[in-house]
């Protein structure tokens, strides 16, 4: 997997760190008259194309992670392929558009609205009267009705991963009409427009066994354009075929398979002609669009062979032979040349492969938008350094996040913009940049938070059983027995980098002023110092007093109470994410800067979540969250401050990294209750803004989503925040074409969206 992610679900300024109940809330950015929110970074990349340009007929080859082990959504091992399936063959009362936004489902809901709200919330829905299961019975109440009997959470014989929304749900009746549900809700719930998407027909909820087993493998009865064919674990894949009894606009393509290939083995699959579309890292990103690239008029191959070099001709034989002729004649022996001809012709057939391979590549383009999704780093606030929030937030602030964001993104000529918010994305109505709550990147203050949570440059460090001494008792026994015939009066102008508080007053910002450290106070960015060498030492180990310490001075290590301030970082080691491992690399190197140390520790993918994500045996971490339209109701288990169980544990829910607060969580409480949109937003906001003051995570940049995709196929590839159509995807008529975005100019120096 190219990136790690976790399923479902201004100005730029100083704050003062927290303190015990008192937080600094910047001005929200909603309340100034230009829309904060901005609009989507990328558009998506799909080959846009007309129904009448669309052929009718064929089998579209869909790489997917895996076979889901369940079709039923609302399940605890439903996947990234559950909802793939569940997209393309159940009623969805809201789509995505391309903003990420909800909108009505014309193929189910004829309208939607709330039509009371005192003293109950009341929302009635007008559905499709062609809207029918497979089986030919209409949608309708009792459908809506046993999905919330089911996930309402009041009876535990339901296997559900999610209630919420549900829950708070009085009655489900039927309107005027068969066509009308009329939903009466207990308390008022602002993301109402969440729920019944997907919808399951009540065969799949009316109880508990069908909910629990029912639709694990297979799902009889369906109401999209596509239906489950067969879930066919042999062959990984899960074939989905055309619904005869669709009444919306009918499927171009026969068959959509979803086939579970691993992300190092797609560009493989590609090459033997066995996928026609597939999700790829960065590495097959070039190799596709090279062999995209120029090609030879008369013959279609590539003008360029393997990394640039131009392609071998026919040749290439009789120039081994001639090799080897005059290599004989002039002394060689036959074996040697024997074997100059053999390393040729291996290189010759490598050669001829890496053709082949082009070739075969070269029926493809890459489609690319931004994944709705972002990558953070998150911080474990359980225990360790990281349960002080003023270390916390010294990590966050010694982070580049525009570097960091261009080093992944402007390489693929994506916008490299970092993500100023937990909760949206830009383009999203609940995105503003709330980052000002932390404040800038700036490695004088992170240090100075630093030095006054105790941790000091040099500080002793208690040595273990074998081990040499660290930090200050090291250099004091290097010392001992060099300085033993030097009197204390014995100055020559001189000091030891590293030693300078004892002839300067005292300092409150830890060693992080600018004459000490050689940094630029603003940016945290070192500049260099020249060489001194005083009486034959080591470059910069001595100087005149008054002189600069080098740069480096600032990087040394930091120890408090014996012990050196080393923070545990936690990556996946398998193929497809070396992306969030050179990202680590350059995180690790900022903290260095600031005295941090890290030991990065890489982990199987199966494990990573499980035993150390969840299970919380991690200081630093890499992993995405997707962004929803609903961040009241999905965003609130992610920074929900954890409470203590009944068994005395402490309950997590989805938050991973264990910091939350009080005034959070009321936020979120009174966002999902306002039907007030405006108002929701700007509690949001607010609450976006305490979780940055908070330093739990740290959203670094939006993950990109980079498609390989055959040239003719239409309306299909990177999707971005949109819903696909699954109806309208199929393979173009001859001379037909699908229209593609221009490409996004890359973000040398991001804006805020809200600035």
């Amino acid at each position: 997997m190219s990136h790690v992610g976790v399923g479902p679900r201004a100005v730029m300024r100083s704050v003062a760190f927290l303190t015990a109940g008192v937080l600094a809330v910047p001005a929200l950015a909603g309340c100034t008259s230009e829309d904060p929110s901005g609009k989507p970074l990328a558009e998506q990349d799909v080959a846009a194309a007309g129904r009448a340009s669309v052929s009718d007929g064929g089998t579209l080859r869909w790489a997917v992670d895996s076979v889901p082990d369940t079709l039923n959504a609302f399940q605890s091992d439903a996947d990234a392929t559950t909802t793939r399936v569940a997209q393309a063959v159940l009623p969805s009362m809201f789509r995505m558009d391309e903003a990420g936004s909800p909108v009505r489902n014309p193929d189910y809901l004829e309208s939607a609205e709330v039509v009371d709200t005192e003293p109950k919330q009341v929302v009635v829905y007008k559905l499709n009267q062609q809207a029918v299961w497979s089986d030919g019975r209409e949608i309708g109440a009792a459908d809506f009705a046993a999905q919330w009997r089911a996930l309402s959470g009041k009876d535990s014989a339901y296997w559900t991963a999610r209630n919420a929304g549900y829950d708070r749900i009085e009655k489900i009746e039927r309107g005027a009409n068969d066509l009308e549900v009329k939903v009466t809700f207990s308390r008022p719930y602002a993301d109402w427009k969440a729920l019944f998407t997907p919808l399951y027909p009540k065969d799949v909820t009316g109880t508990p066994d069908a909910f629990n087993d029912g639709a694990r493998r297979a799902l009889k009865v369906s109401a999209g354009p596509f239906a489950v064919k067969k879930v066919d674990t042999k062959g990984d894949q899960v074939v989905l075929t055309g619904n005869p009894r669709w009444w919306g606009e009918p499927a171009k393509l026969n068959e959509i398979v979803l086939r579970a290939v691993p992300r190092d083995e797609r560009v493989s699959e590609l090459v033997a002609g066995e996928l026609d579309l597939a999700e790829i890292d960065p590495e097959t990103a070039d190799e596709v669009g090279l062999a995209a690239g120029p090609r030879d008029p008369a013959t279609g191959t590539p003008l360029m062979g393997p990394e640039g070099t131009p392609a071998a001709g026919p040749q290439g034989r009789s120039a081994a032979q001639a090799l080897r002729s005059w290599a004989i004649a002039n002394g060689s022996d036959e074996e040697a040349a024997e074997e100059e001809v053999l390393a040729r012709e291996k290189r010759r057939e490598a050669e001829a492969k890496a053709r082949r391979r082009q070739q075969a590549l070269s029926g493809f383009e890459v489609r690319k938008s931004l994944e709705p999704a972002y990558t953070q780093l998150a911080l474990n606030g359980a225990d360790g350094p990281l349960a002080d929030e003023r270390v916390r937030r010294a990590v966050a602030r010694a982070l580049d996040r525009e570097k960091l964001a261009e080093a992944v993104l402007k390489p693929l000529g994506l916008p490299a913009e970092p993500v100023g918010s937990h909760l949206a994305l830009s383009g999203q109505p609940a995105y503003a940049d709330g980052s000002g709550a932390l404040g800038e990147q700036n490695a004088k203050e992170a240090r100075a938070l630093l030095a006054d949570a105790g941790w000091v440059p040099g500080g002793p460090v208690k040595k273990k059983d074998g081990e040499e001494a660290a930090g200050a008792e090291k250099d004091k026994e290097e010392k001992d027995g060099k300085d033993e015939k030097k009197s204390e009066g014995d100055d020559d102008g001189t000091y030891i980098v590293g030693e300078d508080n004892k002839n300067e007053g005292d300092r409150n910002d830890g060693g992080g002023d600018d004459a000490k450290d050689g940094a630029d106070g603003e940016s945290g960015e070192k500049h260099s110092s020249g060489k001194n060498t005083a009486q034959g030492g080591a470059p910069g180990a001595y100087a005149p007093k008054g002189t600069a310490a080098p740069a480096d001075a600032a990087a040394a290590p930091l120890a408090k109470d014996g012990k050196a301030l080393t923070l545990r970082f936690v990556l996946p080691s398998g193929p497809g994410s070396e992306t969030l491992r050179t990202v680590a690399d350059r995180i690790t190197d900022m903290l260095k800067e600031i005295g941090i140390g890290t030991e990065v520790t890489k982990v199987p993918d199966e494990s990573y979540f499980k035993d150390h994500i969840a299970a919380g045996e991690y200081d630093l971490a890499l992993y995405s969250w997707p962004a929803s339209a609903f961040p009241a109701t999905d965003a609130r288990p992610i920074y929900a401050k954890p409470v203590p169980a009944a068994d005395g544990s402490l309950n997590v829910a989805q938050n991973y990294t264990r910091v939350g607060t009080d005034q959070v969580d009321q936020l979120f409480d009174r966002a999902m209750t306002t039907l007030d949109q405006k108002e929701a937003r700007g509690l949001l906001r607010k609450a976006d803004s305490r979780i940055w003051a908070a330093a739990g995570s740290v959203p670094l940049y939006q993950r990109p989503q980079l498609v390989a995709a055959r040239e003719n196929l239409a309306n299909a590839g990177a999707f971005g925040f949109e819903t696909p159509v699954y109806e309208d995807m199929g393979f173009l008529k001859k001379g037909a074409q699908g229209s593609r975005p221009s490409a996004p100019a890359p973000s040398s120096s991001p804006s805020s969206p809200s600035s």
